[in-house]
Order: structure tokens, then sequence, then C-alpha cells
């Protein structure tokens, strides 16, 4: 049997980490990408900085057939609502929305050749509500239109599309959330515990690799009831 090939971006540590841990546990070929690799490196090491959207094509060139892709790189700024910085918000749009999209298109062409391929986005509860990392909401929820459209495109070729929303999960990201937002949230989650990363890893890789073909354009909830207020 053909060894199955993933691409993860922000693998370097948190959600991304596990999953790429959980991927190669399932016997996939792992490649992880991020901007800086923190310690931990699971697979093939790929060293890329998501700002970089032009590059994206020519990256995913030199990578060879993905049978599926993760889109789970991310940046979040706790910055006021009234004085986002406009590198912050520059930065927010490239990684969590722009780089996304690009890695599809350029990832598309080689599964629809083959017919088959998967594609896993991961957003967040934030897309559900109003945020108060404002460009950070936004982006979540553009995430899970940008998986309807491409599922849309893609669906006729035989490639799933779908989303993951996670809710709070114990991450750098999560951590450096102020502690009055930490409690906030807390409030809601039915179990009153944080999310582990390999919890949403596992939803991850079940869309990725073994949920029914008819799966397609959905958003899979990872937040036992929490939503940011």
């Amino acid at each position: 049997m053909t060894t199955k090939t993933v691409l993860i971006t922000g693998a370097g540590r948190g959600i991304g980490l596990a999953t790429a841990k959980a991927f190669e546990t399932a016997g996939w070929s792992v490649i992880s990408l991020d901007k800086e690799f923190a310690g931990e490196v699971v697979g093939r090491r790929v060293d890329f900085d998501l700002r970089r959207s032009g590059d994206i094509p020519a990256l995913i060139a030199s990578l060879g057939d993905l049978d599926a892709l993760v889109n789970n790189a991310a940046v979040l700024y706790c910055d006021p609502v009234e004085a986002i910085p406009e590198d912050h918000r520059a930065e927010i749009l490239t990684v969590n929305l722009e780089a996304p999209s690009a890695l599809i298109a350029a990832a598309a062409p080689g599964m629809k050749a083959r017919r088959s391929g998967r594609i896993v986005n991961v957003s967040s509860v934030s897309a559900f509500t109003g945020h108060p990392d404002l460009w950070y909401g936004v982006t979540k929820a553009g995430i899970l239109n940008l998986t309807k459209s491409w599922a849309r495109a893609l669906g006729p070729h035989g490639i799933l599309v779908n989303a993951v929303a996670p809710g709070p999960t114990q991450t750098r990201m999560y951590d450096q959330l102020p502690q009055s937002r930490r409690d906030d949230v807390m409030r809601a989650v039915y179990s009153g515990r944080v999310c582990r990363p390999d919890e949403v890893a596992a939803a991850i890789l079940w869309l990725g690799s073994s949920c029914p073909e008819y799966v397609n354009g959905t958003t899979l909830d990872v937040n036992n009831g929490s939503y940011p207020r």
C-alpha cells in the first residue's frame, strides 16, 4: 500500500504538532511546516513564513504529491479593537485567510488529477460571534466561507474540503489571552476544562483521512459548548 502524504501548517506546536503526531501514528508521511519550530518536529521539516503568500505555489510544487492538506497556522494579537496596528491587521489577514486559500489553490491541481484529496481548515468558535480580536474573528469566519466555496469548486473532482472550529484549547495562543477572557469563555464550557490539542487533532485526522465522502463543505465544532462573549 502506498503511503499517503499530508502537509500540516503551524506544525511546530499546539494543535498543529498534535495533528502531525496523529497522522504519523496513523501511518501517514507527514510534512510539518512552520516559520519556527520550538522543539519537536514530526516528519519532514519545512521552514516557511506564510506571510510570503506569493511563494506558496513554488513551495507546493517542491513538495510532491499531497493527499491531504491541513491549514492550521494562524496569528492572534490581543489588541484593543479601537487601536489595531496596521501591520497586525495585514499579518492576520495574510496568514489566517489568504495563505490557506493560496495553499488550497496550489494543491488542488494535483489532487484533481488524481481525483482524490482531503483538505481540513482550522477555524474557531470565534467565527460564530463578535470577537474581541476583530480581525482574528473576521478571518476565522472567513475560513468557514472559504471552506464551503472550495468544497463547491473541488467536490466534483473527488476532493473533500472541511473545517474544524475548536473552542478554548491549551496552546500558546490560548495562554496569551488575558485571564479575564479565559475565565469568561470557561464559564460556558460544559466540562469545565480547556480542550487538549490531541482532541482537536483527532477530529482533524478523521476529516482528513476517514470521514465518509459525503461529508464535504461542513464544519465540525470541537468546543464543548464554549462561545466567547
